[in-house]
């Protein structure tokens, strides 16, 4: 008789070694003090092939992606970062176009969330993430381009070609809705649009465009609606769903006497015009209001727009307050300009052209309401900054005329108009609303929207929503990486 076959023990796992960690970034290069201050050549270089598989290599693959977790549209960094180590350029490129229609935007001006929760940031500094992106567009082969899911037939109008209505127009495209979208503009982005050259450009909006061109999508440009015609209107023009994706278009005032003067311009009007490549003229001394993103798009525009005037930048708060992504702060100072913290402008002086901006010292008293210390003017610290042009760049808002009370919206503190149903669903059943306070951010709004209007068209014809279909045609599903629990958000 046999005996019965006796299983060997398995064998232990082997046991892997992380690698060491390498706290020093590979040297990003720049162009040279002062010669990028001449004209608005790209500041920040490329990494060479070479670096870029140097720089990958420095990252440890945390078993938790902490990476992505912190980014708001969940690209898969940690994967294209270990293709590239290995030299895949190819296969690294393929992972990010999966997760991301605007990839080449990003990476140039994303504020890479991801590197503020690298694990080596611990110990030093971060894997230059959002530049190995670049790598991986760069190097890797092949123009790919989305591939849509069988029809769906039914049709869907995407209201504003920002960062938030060309992310939805690939989520729903991609799974085979018929999308239009309608821009008042007559360029695709949004506030994109405003980013000065030295950091990105319209070509680079061009090519995330042209990967779309496999899909139903079509855009319509130069059409405001609410203006044109109602919201609703899209409704019963045969649209089964709408997302209004407006952003904020119209600048804010500082609301103080002078503001009227000849040489006293907002900066996102400034900023549009410019990179139409129209006219613009800002003097030799100029003084830019505000400490947000905008605003140091101002200073360091008006630098290169002025041939090496005097710019200086006014901010009511301290340098620790300003809502500036640090890597443009550091690059104006890099450039030159000065900056006045705690000062806040009174009013613009000057006899039939503004010639200075009257500003009183503040103190930082207790928090506000949304939790930052609340400037307090100190009484008879009065002083006038000579200056023959004034950029104001304190905020935005969203341009609601046309927008029926129906709808219900909510205006989030920096000034974006949001569904505040689940899913951002408005008062109005089937039109939704939503933004972000950056180009990343505002993409992953509009995809935490798609996947709701995707189940409310599902809900239509009867069926059940699906993950997002692989949008290069392959027949794996969209799926969180291995080890990710739960979104970080800052």
């Amino acid at each position: 008789m046999n005996a019965d076959p006796v299983t060997p023990a398995a064998a232990a796992p082997a046991k892997v070694t992380p690698p060491k960690l390498n706290p020093v970034r590979v040297t990003i290069a720049e162009e040279s003090m002062p010669t990028r201050a001449e004209d608005f050549r790209e500041v920040l270089h490329a990494y060479s092939k070479e670096d870029a598989i140097l720089e990958a290599k420095r990252c440890i693959q945390c078993r938790r992606p902490w990476c992505v977790e912190a980014c708001p549209i969940t690209q898969d960094c940690r994967q294209y970062i270990t293709l590239i180590a290995d030299g895949d350029f190819d296969g690294a490129k393929r992972v990010t176009i999966q997760d991301n229609p605007l990839a080449t935007s990003l990476c140039k001006v994303c504020y890479h969330y991801c590197e503020d929760s690298c694990v080596v940031k611990k110990k030093g500094v971060p894997i230059a993430i959002r530049h190995l992106k670049r790598a991986a567009l760069d190097y890797g082969a092949g123009d790919l381009a989305y591939v849509a899911s069988k029809p769906r037939n039914q049709r869907v109008a995407v209201v504003g070609a920002g960062p938030a209505g060309m992310m939805m127009a690939w989520e729903l495209g991609i799974r085979g809705y018929s999308v239009t979208v309608f821009e008042q503009e007559h360029r695709l982005g949004g506030l994109m649009q405003t980013i000065p050259a030295y950091r990105m450009t319209d070509a680079d909006v061009q090519v995330d465009k042209a990967r779309y061109r496999h899909l139903d999508v079509t855009w319509v440009d130069g059409t405001k609606v609410g203006r044109t015609f109602p919201v609703a209107q899209l409704l019963t023009d045969g649209y089964q769903a709408v997302f209004v994706s407006i952003g904020t278009s119209r600048h804010r005032v500082l609301g103080i006497p002078g503001e009227d003067l000849p040489g006293v311009q907002p900066a996102l009007e400034l900023l549009k015009r410019m990179n139409r490549g129209e006219s613009v003229s800002v003097g030799k001394r100029i003084v830019v209001v505000g400490g947000g993103d905008v605003a140091m798009d101002s200073v360091r525009s008006a630098l290169r727009l002025s041939q090496g005037g005097d710019v200086t930048l006014v901010y009511r708060r301290g340098r620790s307050e300003m809502p500036a992504d640090p890597e443009e702060v550091h690059g104006a100072e890099q450039e030159g300009i000065h900056f006045r913290f705690l000062k806040a402008p009174v009013k613009m002086v000057g006899d039939g052209h503004v010639e200075g901006l009257v500003v009183q010292t503040m103190e930082l008293g207790p928090p506000d309401a949304g939790g930052r210390r609340s400037p307090i003017p100190v009484a008879g610290s009065e002083e006038t900054i000579p200056c023959d042009s004034v950029i104001v760049a304190v905020g935005q808002k969203a341009d609601l005329e046309g927008f029926d009370a129906g709808l219900d919206l909510q205006l989030t503190s920096q000034g974006w108009p949001e569904g505040k149903g689940p899913g951002f669903q408005t008062g109005v059943p089937g039109i939704f609303a939503a933004g972000g306070r950056s180009v990343v951010y505002a993409m992953g709004a509009a995809t935490e929207a798609a996947i709701a209007i995707d189940a409310y068209l599902c809900a239509k014809r009867g069926e059940a929503p699906t993950a997002r279909p692989d949008p290069l045609g392959g027949e794996t599903p969209f799926a969180l990486p291995a080890g990710y629990t739960k979104p970080i958000r800052v």
